[in-house]
Parts: structure tokens; sequence; C-alpha cells
């Protein structure tokens, strides 16, 4: 294995841990945990959840940021839409940490922005196999 191989490794794990805990929070933790009145579960698992993440962004950054310029890829397209992405993805989390919780708190609007982080972290995936392939 080389160091480039486990840099990519590092990479799509700390990927998975990012999309994978997403997908977990949406359709596990908070269905189950909807109907429950004492809400501090679901803030405990999301607190835990946002300490992985920044792991996780800061892993597939220096990774990220190691192989583009190791295989020569700034300035191509793909990266740089998928940078675009990646800023837009860090502009909605900052937002959605920032709003205030609790009941009559805009949940729709909430709601609507957990959505969209997650779409924007699925382009950023699917950007990630595009520029990948080529």
């Amino acid at each position: 294995m080389t160091v480039w191989n486990a840099m990519l490794w590092l990479h799509l794990v700390a990927m998975a841990v990012f999309v994978g805990g997403q997908v977990m929070l949406a359709a596990v933790v908070v269905p189950v945990l909807r109907g429950v009145p004492d809400r501090s579960h679901l803030r405990s698992a999301v607190r835990r959840f946002g300490a992985g993440t920044v792991i996780a962004l800061a892993v597939l950054i220096a990774t990220g940021a190691a192989m583009a310029t190791h295989d020569h890829l700034w300035g191509d397209t793909a990266l740089d839409v998928k940078l675009g992405l990646v800023a837009l993805v860090s502009a909605l989390i900052i937002a959605h940490t920032r709003w205030p919780a609790g009941e009559g708190s805009g949940a729709p609007a909430r709601h609507a922005l957990e959505g969209a982080i997650f779409l924007v972290s699925l382009a950023i995936v699917w950007l990630g196999v595009v520029v990948a392939g080529n």
C-alpha cells in the first residue's frame, strides 16, 4: 500500500463518517426520537455527531488538498465545482449550528436547511467520484 492509497482510504472513511452520519440521523435517530417529549437524547446524539463531523471535515480537507496537489488537479473543473459545494455546505452547516433550537423556531425552514446540507453532501460525493475517474 502506498502513502497515496492510505490518503485515499482516509479520505473515503472521513466521507463515510460525514455522509453516513447524516443518513443515520435523518433515517433512524430523528424519526425514532421524534415523538419523545424529552429531546435531550436527540441533542446528545446530534452533538456527538457534530464533533465527529468537525474531525471528518478536517481529514477531508487535509487529504483532499494533498491528493489534489499530488495528482495536479488544481484547476480541474469538477474539482472547482466540488470545492464550491464544499464552501456552500460549510456555510449551510454554520447556519444550521446557529439556528435557535426548540419548538416554534422555524422547524420547516430548519428541516429544509438540513435537507439542503444532505443533498449538497451527496453532490460532493458524486463529484468526488468524477474527479477520481479523471
